[in-house]
């Protein structure tokens, strides 16, 4: 009888042996031709939405980083713009950035869609991957839950295959669903042995590191293009010029005065972004004022405005003036 008490439960043995392991800490992130869910997927991990999503590509501008919080490490997600041929002086600036963050980072997950063939655009980029050697590579099938067993095993073959064919290997290869939260905890679990043994980097609470500003300018940016990406696919920037709380407020009621100006290249499409009587810019406004209010925790008045910068997107100065 005393021999059998003597026998250690399982369950304690393995949280003992998780208190000796040791916490690990830092950044990922996900590249991938625009629109391969990366922005979603960095939402499912977090739980929260920090970085901006949409159907049209190139929507993430900054460097949104997601916070995942874990007992033995902590995640943080690096979110760059998709790397793509440029076109556009804005085009071979944000694929600086990227290659800058890819040098970075202690892990890359690549994300291929399940329902889409490997394209020359997923090749472009698993060619530039291969010249980074010594970071860990994951490729993560996305959007599985838009095809069948069959489909999904030829994309995690094909995928295996191409990384072979350019002498290198996939540390991991995940297939997950980040609408269905299908595997998303697994992608984590896979993730955090390849980051570096170190204290968390950031408070438990935080999300994300962005400057607040920056993240309300995205999410106005959000909802503008919203009903007018096929008229204006991101000849739209927001700036916010000041937040500050509204004075002589009583303590248990205060307001936040948000003051953002919305820029566009050409004064024909400042009509659409205001749309008939007005409708449109106050749709934004109401639909972006829920989104902040939630992310400050704080009751919002925002002020909006649209302006004309003259092809922003091509010229150096106006870029620097917009943040870019």
């Amino acid at each position: 009888m005393g021999a059998m008490s003597a026998r250690p439960n399982p369950e304690t043995a393995a949280r003992q042996a998780d208190d000796s392991a040791p916490h690990r800490a830092g950044f990922a992130c996900f590249v991938g031709r625009p629109n391969a869910g990366k922005s979603t997927l960095t939402n499912a991990l977090v739980g929260q939405k920090v970085a901006i999503t949409s159907n049209r590509p190139q929507t993430t501008r900054h460097t949104v980083r997601g916070i995942v919080h874990r007992p033995d490490a902590q995640l943080i997600l690096v979110d760059t713009p998709g790397l793509h041929k440029p076109r556009t002086l804005l085009g071979e600036r944000l694929n600086d950035v990227v290659r800058t963050t890819w040098a970075e980072v202690d892990v890359i997950g690549f994300c291929l869609p399940a329902d889409q063939k490997l394209g020359p655009g997923d090749k472009f980029i698993i060619k530039e991957l291969a010249g980074i050697k010594k970071t860990p590579k994951i490729a993560v099938i996305t959007k599985t839950d838009l095809v069948d067993s069959k489909t999904l095993a030829e994309q995690l073959l094909a995928v295996a295959a191409l990384g072979q064919e350019l002498g290198f290997e996939w540390a991991e290869i995940v297939p997950v669903s980040a609408v269905k939260d299908d595997q998303v905890g697994l992608l984590a679990d896979l993730i955090a042995p390849l980051l570096p043994e170190s204290p968390p980097l950031y408070p438990e609470g935080d999300l994300t590191d962005e400057p607040e500003m920056v993240m309300v300018a995205e999410l106005i940016r959000e909802a503008a293009l919203e009903g007018v990406r096929d008229e204006l696919p991101h000849s739209i920037a927001v700036v916010v010029e000041e937040m500050l709380p509204r004075e002589n407020r009583p303590a248990d009621k205060p307001l936040l005065d948000i003051h953002a100006n919305v820029y566009i290249e050409r004064p024909s499409q400042k009509g659409i972004i205001i749309g008939p009587k007005g409708q449109r810019l106050k749709d934004v406004g109401t639909k972006s004022r829920k989104h902040i209010e939630a992310l400050l925790g704080t009751p919002v008045f925002l002020d909006l405005h649209v302006k004309v910068a003259k092809d922003w997107q091509r010229d150096p100065k106006q870029l620097r003036k917009l943040g870019f």
